[in-house]
């Protein structure tokens, strides 16, 4: 029985996010179980610093004037960056299913490890300046509370988190 990899994403992957993560397991027997949460919701100020920290003005304003997705809409979103995922590790060969997850992960993630062979957990998100800085990003939440390995990678590079 294949042991299982969760990733947890807050974006589509890209083939180069599958082939590294893939890169960590060349020879292993595992299958890979993707999560995507559907996001609703965002802290202020936290989003504000994200985007001017990336240089993302339009979504700054976005963040300030509280332009959020209506859940359907998140839902939506979530669903569509999960089949591409999921096409992205198809196209690799590589076994894998996944789920769309409320906007909190942790209860999946701690549920998926609870009932799976769980072998680790891949968080791929993109650069999270106080997240990051201040560990409550999902890696270092899910580090704090998983008893199993966590990687946290930067969407679209080989750079950890």
């Amino acid at each position: 029985m294949s042991e299982i990899i969760l990733v947890l994403t807050e974006d589509t992957l890209t083939s180069a996010d599958v082939e590294h993560i893939t890169a960590l397991h060349p020879d292993d027997d595992v299958r890979y179980h993707v999560l995507v949460p559907a996001d609703t919701e965002h802290n202020l100020l936290v989003s504000l610093v994200d985007h001017l920290s990336l240089g993302e003005l339009r979504e700054a304003l976005d963040a300030v004037l509280r332009r959020e997705p209506a859940p359907q809409r998140a839902h939506s979103t979530a669903a569509d960056q999960l089949e591409a995922s999921i096409a992205a590790f198809t196209l690799a060969g590589t076994p894998v299913d996944g789920v769309v997850v409320s906007d909190d992960p942790l209860p999946a993630l701690r549920a998926a490890v609870a009932d799976h062979d769980v072998r680790e957990v891949v968080v791929v998100t993109v650069p999270h300046a106080l997240e990051d800085t201040f560990h409550t990003d999902w890696a270092s939440r899910a580090r704090d509370e998983l008893k199993v390995p966590v990687l946290h990678l930067y969407s679209g590079t080989s750079q950890l988190g």
